[in-house]
């Protein structure tokens, strides 16, 4: 069992209904980043990331219109601030804590 945060236009990650992040808009932002690329292995969303941080492979995955990784270190969290940017998104705990710095206790 782990921690997930999650990148969400909508109030809540889990909400069924409000703006989504479309599996396109994911796409075009993995092509875009020189260091994220698709792992056709675990799925045609799931993505490592290049960056330097305490995992061996770090990870983000799309779905149901969130984007979404597991127990996440501070340079993923700084990363996922960085993308969220792009969609005009937040980023979420499982919680519903928002985080606004790249930090383990960075939310609101």
């Amino acid at each position: 069992m782990g921690y997930d945060l999650h990148i969400t236009r909508k109030e809540y990650h889990w909400d069924e209904n409000g703006p989504a992040i479309t599996s396109e808009e994911w796409l075009n932002v993995v092509n875009e980043d020189p260091e994220l690329s698709i792992d056709d292995a675990n799925g045609p969303y799931f993505t490592i990331w290049s960056g330097k941080c305490s995992y061996p492979d770090p990870w983000f995955d799309w779905d149901e219109g969130n984007i979404y990784t597991k127990n996440p270190d501070e340079p993923i969290i700084a990363k996922m601030l960085e993308i969220s940017k792009i969609f005009n998104a937040k980023v979420q705990g499982d919680d519903g804590e928002v985080y606004t710095r790249p930090t383990k206790n960075g939310y609101l």
